[in-house]
Parts: structure tokens; C-alpha cells; sequence
């Protein structure tokens, strides 16, 4: 039986970890708070009978054998780590729900067929160095120098964060990347970060689909001077550019009406940053998400045309770096039925759903069979300190997560 008061306690003693003065959680990759969230998160899974190490690219990785020591584990993953003043239940759950289902078979003598896995990947948010997945990317051999050389807002290398986290970047090709077909399948257990179930009174759902996010890092350089002594028609001012552009982003998105494509603007850097200068610099994001990435391709297209007309208009410099570009995925139709199967066995209908938001199960698609499960978010607030999913609704999740994870071990 999946232990309700362990869950919630868990969630509650790993959101004191980086906890805001809002009530939310600021836990960056390779950070301090980072390291102590891993520290916790090992014990526990050293007490659910688990094996731990954690890996080259920082990801924390928990394993309980099976019977045949030789045969492909069954993953259970997600994150623990955080955007700036985000919620205590964003990826969490997933990685201690995954805890949890060993913990039970640990307890209740069972041992599977298949190994089975729980990791905690590194980065999935992206927030210290704006491009996420930085963990199950490695994992599937999808990253390349320019990962490594990213910086923070510190100015550390992602290369330099994670020597200092006693890690070493030059073994994660040799003993990180699984090849296709290592792994028997993936499962993940996240809030669903939207409305749909609320709406539906579901406390569960199936996903389908995710949504393939493309991330870039726009610059718009103009020229910094005084607020008081330049006049309006001789100013070159990079904030004004890019607050045309953010426009320019909700504009394009809006147009698809129906579509389920979103644009955001979400991280923005204006230099020098003095209240009485003129922005002379502006760096900034642009999330575009899409489950049809011609769609969401062309709305990027249009976004990069449109920025560079205003940028030449307003007589500003402009680049364009891509950070993240993540086909759409589908969740294993045969993974889908076992869960279809599993919820009706526990009285459930679940209902179907598309993620829009990135998940590091949309990486291990590329080598493995992969499935996610929804667990229901009040009011569809996610990343933000109010974020918040009944304890009922995440153990219901947990409950068929170890359904289903037992039963792809057993076969």
C-alpha cells in the first residue's frame, strides 16, 4: 500500500530545502541547495532498499535489482530541481513517488522480474543556465560543447559548476549515454502545470503527446546614455526593441486562435540597468511550444522576420542564439494501454491529456519506450509558490505509477 503520510512528508521536508520567503522554492542545478536536496533524496532511497550513485552529468540514480541482475531496468524519473521561486511540487513527486514505489517493494518482500531505476535528472528547468534537460539530454548523448560553456549569472561555465559539484564532464559520454534499447521503458509522474484536470474533477491523467519546446536567447544591443540629457529622437534604446519584440511573440501566438501553440517571454537582462540610463543592451528568451512542430517552426520563423524589421527600424543590433529545439513527442501507445488498464483496475477513468510543458520523459522517448502520468494542480498554478497538489490526488498517481512500473518489470 502506498504510504500517504511518507509522500507528504517527503515533499514537505525537500521544499524546506531552498525555500523562499513567499513559500516557495529556489533550487538551482549544482547549487549548494542542489546538493543538500541530493543528499536527502539518496538516504531515501539507500532506505527503500536502493543503490545510489550519482552519475557524470549530475544525475542522481537509485536501483533496486530484479531477479535477472542482466536484464534492461525500468526507469522511474524526474527532477528536483527548481525555477527561481517556483513551487514545492514540480518534479518532485515524480522522483519521490518513484522512491516510493520501491520503498513498497522493498517493504513488501517483492522483487521483480527487471531491475528498476529511479533518477533525479540535472536540470530539467534550465534556470541556472537557460537551457534545460540538461540531464536526460546527456543521458541520450543530445549535448555538445556549447552546453558546457554556458554560463550563469555569476559568470560560472556549466563545465566550471560542475567540477566544482566533484564532478568530472569528461566521463559523461563513456558512463552517462545509454544506448537505444538499454533501458526497457521510462515513467513519469509530474502535476499536470494546467487547468484541464480540475476542470475535468479528474485526480489523474494519461498523457499522450508532448509538446516539442524551442528556446532562444535574443540580444538587441542599442546604445546606453544618460535619461535626463539624450533626446527622445536621437535614442537607441534596447529595452523598447525588446518589449516590441515580446509583443511581436503574443501577437504571432494569438493568431492561431485555436492551436495549442504558446509564446513567452520569460527572462529578460537590460543593461547597463541604471534607472537613469538608457538601456544600452538587452538579453532575453523566447519559448515557443507546439505538439506540431511545423507550426510551432513557422511561428518562430515569423518571430525572428518580425524582430529584425523592428530592430532595423529602431537602428539596434541584433542575434539570435537557439539554446533548445525538441521535436514533439508521442507516449508509447502500449505504455498508454497498460495504464488504461491499470486505472480501470483501481476504479479510475483517466482522461488523456497533451503536455505543453517539457518533461525529461520527451528525451528518453529517443531511446525507450516512455509514459507519463498526471497528477492534478489546484488552479493550474505551476511554477510559483502557490503551486500546490492534494496529497490524495499525487498517492492515486503513485498508486498506478507502481502498477504499472510492476508490471513492465515483470515482463
Amino acid at each position: 500500500m502506498i504510504n500517504h503520510g511518507r509522500l507528504e512528508e517527503r515533499i514537505q521536508s525537500l521544499g524546506m530545502i531552498g525555500a523562499t520567503p513567499e513559500g516557495g522554492v529556489a533550487r538551482l542545478s549544482l547549487s549548494k541547495e542542489d546538493r543538500e536536496a541530493q543528499m536527502l533524496v539518496s538516504a531515501w532511497m539507500q532506505k527503500a532498499g536502493m543503490e545510489v550513485r550519482v552519475d557524470p552529468a549530475g544525475n542522481l540514480i537509485g536501483r533496486i535489482e530484479g531477479t535477472r541482475r542482466e536484464a534492461q531496468p525500468v526507469v522511474i524519473g524526474s527532477h528536483i530541481d527548481s525555477v527561481v521561486n517556483g513551487g514545492k511540487y514540480d518534479g518532485v513527486i515524480g522522483v519521490i513517488g518513484g522512491i516510493e514505489v520501491v520503498q513498497h517493494l522493498h517493504e513488501e518482500g517483492i522483487k521483480p522480474l527487471r531491475p528498476i531505476e529511479v533518477i533525479a535528472f540535472c536540470e530539467e528547468e534550465g534556470s541556472r543556465f537557460q537551457s534545460g534537460l540538461f540531464g536526460s539530454r546527456a543521458m541520450v548523448g543530445a549535448i555538445n560543447e556549447q552546453d558546457f560553456e554556458l554560463v550563469d549569472q555569476q559568470g560560472m561555465t556549466r563545465r566550471e559548476a560542475l567540477i566544482q559539484f566533484g564532478l568530472d564532464p569528461k566521463k559523461i559520454k563513456e558512463e552517462v549515454v545509454r544506448r537505444q534499447g538499454a533501458i526497457q521503458a521510462y515513467l513519469e509522474m509530474h502535476i499536470e502545470q494546467g487547468p484541464v484536470l480540475e476542470l475535468l474533477q479528474a485526480p489523474i491523467g494519461i498523457v499522450n503527446g508532448i509538446a516539442g519546446p524551442a528556446w532562444v536567447e535574443v540580444t538587441v544591443q542599442g546604445k546606453a546614455g544618460h535619461a535626463g540629457t539624450l533626446p527622445m529622437n536621437m535614442r537607441q534604446d534596447a529595452l523598447l526593441g525588446a518589449a516590441q519584440i515580446a509583443l511581436l511573440v503574443e501577437d504571432i501566438c494569438h493568431a492561431y486562435q485555436d492551436a495549442p501553440v504558446v509564446g513567452t517571454v520569460g527572462h529578460m537582462e537590460v543593461l547597463p540597468g541604471g534607472a537613469n540610463t538608457v538601456p544600452g543592451r538587452v538579453v532575453f528568451s523566447v519559448d515557443v511550444r507546439d505538439i506540431d512542430k511545423g507550426r510551432r517552426d513557422e511561428v518562430m520563423r515569423q518571430v525572428k522576420t518580425g524582430a529584425q524589421q523592428i530592430c532595423e527600424q529602431r537602428g539596434l543590433g541584433f542575434s539570435w542564439n537557439e539554446r533548445l529545439n525538441l521535436d514533439p513527442v508521442e507516449c508509447s501507445p502500449s505504455i498508454i494501454d497498460v495504464m488504461k488498464e491499470q486505472s480501470l483496475k483501481m476504479k479510475l477513468q483517466c482522461p488523456l491529456l497533451i503536455s505543453g510543458a517539457g518533461h525529461d520523459a520527451q528525451l528518453m522517448a529517443v531511446i525507450t519506450e516512455m509514459g507519463m502520468i498526471f497528477v492534478r494542480c489546484k488552479d493550474g498554478v505551476s511554477h510559483n509558490p502557490a503551486e500546490y497538489a492534494d496529497i490524495a490526488d499525487i498517492a492515486l498517481g503513485t498508486e498506478l505509477l507502481s502498477r504499472v512500473a510492476l508490471h513492465l518489470a515483470s515482463q
